[in-house]
């Protein structure tokens, strides 16, 4: 066998180095995004859906390419379950902070974005949730909150108003499920229905665990009201409804995206044609690049969209833009470009006030007909 001269070995280590090198250089770096929902519980549905949505962003990003501060970058979603549990959701924000995620989108709930948002804040990173309604998540003082969708604020006057000047209405009986979300926007449908001139008969309280609601309704049917409003989600408002009729109870029931749902109309069959809801911002159908987008989601994940999918997409992509825009995945970086965003997307144009809020939201109307949901209304906010 021949000899290789001894100069060779250290000219081709020389050269397996920066070979090496080069591969290290021409690697993706990777990003880490957190994503958390309620991927168990009465919930799991809706965190399913806004999981989806940004898992569809996410690779769509990658696929078309990324590239900040000269360097490719590939996006990674964490996603976590919080189980919408308030606890389980300051826990899981601890891990992503300490997973060192760039920014988070969520919470899918209020109950659990408030108290997870302290937590981001503290570690000045930036939370955008596609869901979350009640007001006090934005008006705690903190940088970093941001939502996709109009709040409770907007939402239960909406009902109210519709209530009371389309409806003619003049009595109310309402039950709210003990959350965040429910209680609050029971709250703020009762206030705009007091100044109205509504009449509110009673105000009872259940839980978001609550499935037999005889009880309350038949207490609820000798008071005679000529609707009902209920503050909860579809699985436990579906069984509302349907017990509701079963009771011969005939007065409608007035709800916000909770119950705007296909999980709704299955829980609650026939009875599903006495809900009116509303859901804080523009239905898919109605978004210009929404049935497209509804396409490509059910081709991808095989069902359909259940509410914010498209908002979860947006935040991601919204997310991105403050990172394109401060050609930085320094999470203080991206955190000050969010205040100057103006982005289209499925959703539409997106801008944020100063609290980071939406600067222009809609609530949209339905009600059910044959268990498919139909759009009555458009509110502007």
């Amino acid at each position: 066998m021949n000899r290789l001269p001894r100069t060779f070995l250290p000219i081709t280590a020389a050269a397996m180095l920066c070979a090496s090198l080069a591969t290290s250089a021409s690697a993706d770096m990777i990003v880490k995004i957190g994503h958390v929902a309620p991927l168990t519980g009465g919930s799991a549905n809706f965190g399913k859906d806004n999981e989806n949505g940004a898992r569809l962003a996410v690779e769509d990003i990658n696929a078309k390419g990324l590239v900040i501060g000269g360097q490719k970058v590939t996006l990674e979603l964490e996603a976590e379950d919080d189980a919408g549990d308030p606890r389980q959701a300051t826990q899981i924000a601890q891990k992503l902070v300490d997973d060192d995620v760039i920014a988070v989108i969520g919470h899918t709930n209020s109950g659990t974005s408030i108290p997870a948002s302290k937590i981001y804040s503290d570690a000045g990173i930036v939370q955008i949730s596609p869901s979350a309604t009640d007001p006090a998540y934005t008006r705690q003082g903190f940088k970093t909150t941001y939502r996709m969708v109009a709040t409770d604020a907007q939402q239960g006057p909406a009902l109210a108003n519709y209530a009371a000047k389309i409806m003619k209405v003049k009595t109310v009986a309402i039950v709210d499920d003990a959350t965040a979300y429910g209680e609050g926007l029971a709250d703020q449908f009762a206030k705009q229905a007091k100044a109205n001139g509504m009449i509110v008969l009673s105000h009872d309280a259940s839980t978001d665990k609550t499935l037999d609601f005889r009880a309350i309704l038949t207490k609820i049917k000798n008071e005679h009201p000529d609707i009902l409003m209920y503050g909860g989600v579809d699985t436990t408002g579906g069984p509302f409804v349907k017990q509701a009729k079963q009771l011969a109870i005939t007065a409608k029931t007035l709800s916000g995206d909770g119950l705007c749902t296909d999980t709704m109309v299955t829980l609650a069959g026939s009875a599903s044609s006495n809900v009116i809801c509303s859901i804080p911002g523009m239905s898919v159908q109605k978004m210009a690049a929404g049935p497209a987008f509804e396409k490509r989601y059910r081709a991808r994940f095989h069902q359909p969209i259940q509410l914010y999918a498209p908002f979860t997409y947006d935040a991601v992509q919204i997310l991105v833009d403050a990172m394109t825009r401060a050609n930085s995945i320094d999470p203080a970086k991206i955190l000050a470009a969010m205040p100057a965003t103006d982005h289209w997307g499925v959703t539409g144009e997106t801008q944020f006030d100063a609290h980071g809020d939406l600067t222009h939201g809609v609530i949209s109307l339905y009600d059910f007909a044959a268990g498919k949901r139909t759009l009555l209304d458009i509110v502007k906010m």
